[in-house]
């Protein structure tokens, strides 16, 4: 039996590497072409709205909707919200100083067993359940 294909989840923050190709974009570039096609490359309904405010903000509502329809196209699977979803976000955020948007991605990203793709650094002290992938962070800013 073949072993089981590596799930990745891709943080807003991975999202905006890949479309600003910032560094690391290369790295989720070869995550979607190796995986993508094998369903095993998720997002969290919270990364497109983060996406979508993110854009808007720096850059109108017209690169708020393109964002989405770009990521529309690429070879990952959009997770929705469940109760169970929320009660496993909310557990995570009780216990982390986290935003609410990145508590339902690791929430995600536990759910799957996956590896969590991102340049945040508030999801560092989740290493010791969730499997982390830090991308280079963004040359003269933070992550998002």
């Amino acid at each position: 039996m073949p072993p089981a294909a590596e799930t990745f989840v891709l943080d807003t923050s991975a999202l905006l590497c890949l479309k600003e190709n910032e560094p690391g974009a290369s790295e989720v570039e070869t995550i979607l072409r190796q995986h993508g096609k094998k369903e095993t490359v998720f997002v969290s309904f919270m990364s497109i709205m983060e996406l979508a405010y993110i854009l808007e903000q720096e850059q109108g509502e017209a690169a708020a909707r393109e964002g989405v329809l770009q990521l529309k196209q690429l070879p990952l699977q959009v997770v929705e919200s469940d109760e169970p979803l929320g009660l496993a976000a909310a557990r995570i955020k009780a216990g982390h100083k986290l935003s609410v948007a990145d508590a339902w991605i690791a929430a995600t990203a536990e759910r799957l067993g996956a590896t969590l793709v991102h340049k945040d650094p508030e999801f560092e002290p989740l290493a010791k359940f969730i499997r982390l992938k830090t991308l280079p962070p963004k040359a003269g800013r933070g992550a998002s």
